[in-house]
């Protein structure tokens, strides 16, 4: 079992008018098999939390611990975050002009694995994963993103997951711009890996809309870069139909 451990987190940026802090004080623990929701606001450090962790080096990290597994995550570089086994899922996904999917996706499971997949294999998988989260095989040899629809690239994304086998997964709204039949290609994707490798999920999402297929164990409400409150599914709930109003006011 792998356990992602956050502890008393800060982290600042800097911005026109100065450094201004971000996250303060992420208390969170994720393991393996359960999924957590991280809903919010606009502004309240979601995205910053997920960057954070991976590594970004817009982020700048003044004090608290990140480990997985006991290993201190604040100490590896980006690459040996992902080898340790955390993956991010952007928000807004990068285009990699002039390298494949196929040779981008074969490329980091080598560098994760230690030694290229078989090839016979790996291209069985890779056919499966894509038919599965319905993308045209065309995509493989397509350059990395360029040219891909909102939801070919959180397809993109989830293929990623499914087929690099991650311990930790950081998906950061992922249901953002996706129609609603791509929003279940989308979640039946991210429910396939857990089914198959148990990994631990962070989600980030302001709506409730993908938690009707991925079922949150655990709801944690962030504000103000801290989290606010915490439950199970049944704070979605009550934050679907009532929203953030009580959490805001009086919030610095």
């Amino acid at each position: 079992m792998s356990i992602l451990e956050i502890r008393d987190l800060h982290a600042t940026v800097e911005t026109p008018e100065g450094t201004k802090e971000i996250l303060k004080g992420v208390d969170l623990t994720i393991r393996s098999g359960e999924t957590h929701a991280i809903m919010g606001p606009n502004g309240s450090g979601k995205s910053t939390l997920a960057y954070s962790i991976a590594g970004h080096p817009k982020y700048e990290i003044t004090s608290g611990t990140v480990t997985l597994d006991g290993e201190d995550v604040l100490a590896m570089s980006v690459d040996e975050r992902a080898r340790a086994g955390l993956f991010l899922a952007m928000q807004y996904p990068v285009e990699v002009p002039g390298v494949t999917v196929s040779n981008f996706l074969r490329t980091a499971k080598t560098a994760i694995d230690g030694e290229a997949p078989a090839l016979r294999t790996w291209v069985k998988d890779v056919r499966g994963a894509m038919d599965n989260l319905k993308m045209d095989p065309v995509f493989a040899e397509r350059n990395v993103n360029e040219g891909f629809s909102g939801g070919e690239k959180k397809r993109h994304e989830i293929l990623q997951m499914e087929l690099l086998k991650p311990s930790m997964a950081i998906l950061d709204e992922t249901d953002s711009g996706l129609d609603v039949d791509a929003l279940r290609v989308v979640s039946e994707g991210v429910n396939r890996a857990k089914d198959t490798t148990d990994v631990g999920v962070m989600l980030i999402t302001h709506y409730t809309r993908i938690l009707n297929y991925i079922k949150p164990d655990f709801v944690h409400v962030f504000v103000n870069g801290q989290v606010a409150e915490q439950g199970g599914p049944e704070l979605a709930e009550r934050l679907e139909a009532e929203g953030y109003e009580r959490f805001l006011t009086g919030a610095k």
